[in-house]
């Protein structure tokens, strides 16, 4: 299994850590942020197909910001899958 870390732009977390294996998400971690919904996140993907996650995720914003913690880590997906 194969894992990632990266570090968002413009949101209150300050890291997202993830494998991914065989396509599939697993072991989703986000360092600070809005805990609650930042665990949802991570509980809903676990083992959910990367590109498809990346593709929902992506352009979700929070509040007046132009991006997201969710939309980062679709950020951090693409950036892996389209090497």
């Amino acid at each position: 299994m194969a894992e990632y870390s990266y570090i968002p732009q413009g949101v209150c977390s300050q890291r997202i850590d993830f494998e991914i294996e065989d396509g599939k998400l697993h072991n989703i971690r986000f360092t600070n942020g809005c805990p609650g919904n930042l665990k949802a996140i991570s509980k809903l993907l676990e083992g959910a197909d990367a590109r498809w996650a990346a593709k929902t995720l992506r352009g979700n914003t929070c509040g007046y910001k132009s991006t997201s913690c969710a939309d980062q880590l679709a950020q951090a997906i693409e950036q892996v899958v389209d090497s």
